[in-house]
């Protein structure tokens, strides 16, 4: 399923979507940032220019297998004289492209894989084409951030699996009710929490009534990686039988020395 973002480059908005791993960008919008009333034109003009012809054509034949390559030919011939035109449509019917795609709709318009939009930028102005790059950039910097935050988010739920299972072996009787383990559990995860955030679940409800989700859906990628580790700890703790005290309080020095590790680590990456 395609997923889109848009970026803004020079005050134009730009369109991208991203499907089966690959970058699609609007051309349409690229195209108005020189003329909004007059996009379609400026885009048909670059396409008839015939290194513009054999760039799409390198392209398809290096990562489409079902390009046309007989019609292309007959396309790239014909390029670059007086009466040639080509508009995407024609060239996605002819050659079976799939570097370009015409998109109908809310947000329709052409698009193009990025390798392809790059270069239009670049005929069209290499300023542009500098400041879309560096927008499209930001924006998987911003991706990759977020990938990790959600990865290391799953991780902090797997570790909890071990630090449920330590609570059952060890501090549920038998003879408890579901919803008495349940405030077991909920103690247990408090433990965590005063020990890393510093209050339990529901002050943090409490403090922020507007919130949705809990606090650990508002917490760092520090901070999560920090919890992880002491899920696995704490899980070790409850199996060598320490009491919550006790192992509130080492939980609560070891989660003081590790976010110092682990923000001086992030200074430093910074300071590089």
């Amino acid at each position: 399923m395609a997923k889109s973002n848009k970026i803004n480059v020079k005050n134009t908005e730009i369109l991208i979507y991203t499907e089966k791993a690959n970058e699609f960008i609007s051309l349409t919008d690229i195209a108005r940032y020189r003329d909004a009333e007059r996009s379609d034109y400026i885009l048909q003009n670059w396409m008839r220019n015939r290194s513009t012809i054999e760039f799409m054509g390198l392209w398809e034949a290096f990562n489409n297998p079902d390009f046309n390559s007989i019609e292309f030919d007959g396309i790239k011939n014909l390029s670059g004289s007086n009466s040639f035109a080509l508009t995407p449509k024609r060239w996605i019917e002819a050659t079976n492209a799939k570097g370009i795609v015409s998109k109908t709709g809310r947000y329709g318009g052409t698009f193009a894989h990025k390798d392809i939009a790059f270069e239009f930028a670049s005929w069209l102005s290499a300023e542009f084409k500098f400041y879309l790059i560096k927008e499209f950039q930001r924006l998987k910097e911003e991706e990759q951030k977020q990938i990790g935050w959600s990865a290391k988010r799953e991780l902090a739920k797997l570790n909890y699996h071990i630090h449920t299972d330590a609570i059952k072996q060890n501090l549920i009787p038998k003879e408890l009710t579901a919803s008495q383990t349940s405030i077991i559990y909920a103690n247990e995860a408090d433990v965590l929490n005063m020990a890393l955030f510093g209050i339990t679940a529901k002050q943090w409800r409490d403090a922020n009534p507007d919130l949705k989700g809990n606090i650990r859906d508002y917490a760092g990628i520090n901070e999560l990686i920090c919890l992880s580790n002491m899920e696995n700890i704490n899980a070790v703790f409850i199996n060598e039988g320490l009491s919550q005290n006790e192992r509130l309080v080492k939980l609560n020095a070891i989660a003081i020395q590790q976010m110092k590790i682990l923000t001086e680590v992030e200074n430093r990456k910074l300071l590089k």
